[in-house]
């Protein structure tokens, strides 16, 4: 694992949860690319250090990211999805589009793009770009001409709010009129998402960023809220009686209280 430290360690996270809930409910969530992948996944203890509830939470995020996608996509049959900051994410294989007018651009780090090479082949309407996100040297391999949409999953939190508005303030002037999805939590989920990193044997990737009120911050970032989707409204329905107690309380909680959201703004 000494090739995955810190931040680009993390990635490993959300491909160990999308393989386990794959496994065991594939009935909310089914991610061939995700178990094709498993055989490569480096050796770690994440699994065993992780709660039910704690996996179910990291793939809640993609359940509902593909229905806002393939929404983005029925809207704009031509279109950019860019995902940013995207690791091992395997979306543009799960809702597929492939020949269709759809591209999927991923954008990461260099040495995160390096390892995706590596583990994952680009599918035929995939564009791998390396680069920093937020210097947006990324934006000009983007054709501007088409509806783009831009999703930040498990991105903006290992930022500060200061570094998240700049962005959105500087990708307003190159993107005029897209879209962004990203997932956030407010500040008491947050210190729970740092203490369940840190279990996993993370201590280099804290995370900063959280969301208490989700107009204020639209408001802050002059963006227009289309909506805020709580993270298991679907969870809760299809595996109601499937999982532990524990994992069906801490999702109706977190739920209620707001913990963990997705945030989806016009720029």
């Amino acid at each position: 694992m000494g090739e995955f430290q810190g931040v680009a360690e993390t990635l490993f996270i959300p491909l160990t949860a999308r393989v386990y809930v794959s496994k065991r409910f594939p009935e909310y969530f089914h991610d061939p690319k995700a178990l094709a992948l498993e055989p490569v996944i480096p050796e770690t203890s994440i699994e065993e250090r992780s709660s039910e509830y704690a996996m179910i939470a990291s793939v809640a995020r993609y359940h509902n990211l593909d229905e806002m996608v393939q929404t983005f996509i029925d809207i704009h049959p031509t279109c950019n999805i860019v995902n940013l900051g995207r690791g091992l994410e395997t979306a543009c294989f799960r809702i597929g589009t492939a020949g269709g007018g759809t591209m999927f651009y991923e954008v990461d780090l260099p040495e995160v793009i390096e390892i995706r090479r590596r583990m994952l082949d680009a599918a035929e309407n995939e564009i791998l770009i390396a680069g920093d996100l937020f210097d947006l040297g990324w934006a000009k391999d983007v054709d501007k001409s088409a509806p783009t949409l831009m999703v930040a999953s498990g991105v903006f939190q290992y930022f500060h709010a200061a570094d998240v508005l700049g962005f959105i303030r500087k990708v307003q002037g190159r993107f005029p009129d897209a879209e962004l999805i990203f997932d956030a939590t407010n500040s008491t989920g947050l210190r729970y998402a740092n203490r369940y990193v840190r279990k996993t044997g993370n201590t280099a990737a804290t995370m900063h960023f959280s969301i208490d009120d989700a107009s204020a911050f639209a408001s802050e970032a002059g963006v227009q809220l289309i909506e805020q989707r709580p993270f298991y409204t679907a969870a809760r329905k299809i595996l109601a009686n499937k999982v532990n107690l524990y994992t069906r309380i801490a999702m109706a909680v977190t739920d209620k209280a707001r913990r963990a959201f997705l945030v989806h703004v016009r720029l």
